[in-house]
């Protein structure tokens, strides 16, 4: 399971589809609707969900999890793509509501653009920056603690 922190701009068809699946498997998991994946580490972030809000209480899971859908399925429709935007459970959080760091940003674009190098280089021209997915605020620091990829 991978769920970018990059804008679903930066992701080739392949990745915004198969994040598209894999955000579907998340917000399940979150609901607590299959006994899979649930120690996932990908997932620990929409669990915890660290607000950038200060003071602001942290907005559920599954609040969080329907705002990234609502994200790449923004990008699939300005691709043309059909998402079935009535999958998505829960009403979305703001943008904006947590936080990545540019470490983990760093890190997912560059395992990207090894994915895409292979599977569909000519979209290697699109991933000359690693811009956040609208649910992240970029803070500066390390690869997230709870990332198995390494560098």
């Amino acid at each position: 399971m991978r769920l970018w922190s990059l804008h679903p701009s930066l992701l080739d068809r392949a990745a915004l589809i198969a994040g598209w699946r894999e955000a579907l498997l998340a917000q399940k998991v979150l609901r607590g609707q299959t006994t899979g994946y649930r120690h996932h580490p990908q997932l620990v972030r929409f669990r915890d969900g660290t607000s950038t809000a200060p003071g602001a209480p942290a907005p559920a899971p599954g609040a969080l999890i329907s705002a990234y859908l609502h994200g790449l399925a923004d990008e699939a429709d300005r691709r043309g793509y059909r998402f079935r935007r009535e999958l998505v459970l829960a009403r979305p959080a703001p943008d904006g509501s947590l936080t990545v760091t540019t470490g983990q940003l760093a890190l997912e674009l560059e395992h990207l653009r090894r994915k895409v190098s292979v599977r569909a280089p000519e979209w290697l021209a699109h991933l000359d920056r690693a811009a956040p997915h609208p649910l992240f605020v970029v803070v500066d620091g390390p690869i997230e603690p709870w990332e198995r990829a390494t560098a």
